[in-house]
């Protein structure tokens, strides 16, 4: 009588691909995230002291 050890399922190679692509940043919402840092730091140095408000980029 033989001795049959039985093997996983083998993975689906697609599926590793897949899983690979589905996440990651959004571009279109990044420029206007940039943007609110940037006038929440400006704010916050105004308001510190550090900045005399006058700047302009």
């Amino acid at each position: 009588m033989k001795i049959r050890i039985k093997l996983p399922k083998p993975r689906n190679p697609l599926a590793v691909l897949v899983k690979q692509r589905k996440g990651g940043v959004h571009g279109a919402s990044q420029p206007a995230r940039a943007e609110r840092r940037k006038y929440k730091q400006r704010l916050h140095g105004v308001l510190s002291g550090r900045s005399g408000g006058d700047e302009t980029d």
